[in-house]
């Protein structure tokens, strides 16, 4: 006797628009000596935004993308990484007192009367 399983055409349909089980990616190692960054981070144009939490969480949002991108994120030196919950990777630097990333330029934003981060 086989062991089949059947899938009806929902079911297959929820697998593939990713309506399956949560795989969780393995966690990112956090290196508590590492400046902090958090605050909310804008490109000068204003279609990307990205907060970094203290927690080494952020989330990113780009002006015509439907979904939002979270995750965690992680500074080795100058370089910025960010990992998303479905585990896509984004490479960011810090140059200049900005944060470079896929040809954008974000600046720090911050609250009335904090100086902005990084300058």
């Amino acid at each position: 006797m086989r062991d089949t399983t059947i899938l009806d055409a929902a079911a297959l349909l929820a697998l593939a628009m990713g309506r399956g089980p949560a795989i969780s990616p393995p966690a990112l190692k956090i290196n508590p000596s590492i400046p902090a960054l958090a605050g909310v981070w804008r490109s000068e144009d204003g279609t990307v935004h990205l907060t970094l939490k203290s927690d080494h969480s952020y989330a990113l949002s780009v002006a015509g993308r439907k979904r939002n991108a979270q995750g965690s994120y992680l500074l080795d030196g100058p370089d910025l990484r960010l990992r998303d919950d479905s585990g896509l990777r984004t490479p960011a630097r810090l140059a200049g007192g900005a944060i470079e990333m896929a040809g954008h330029e974000l600046l720090p934003l911050s609250p009335p009367g904090v100086a902005p981060i990084g300058r």
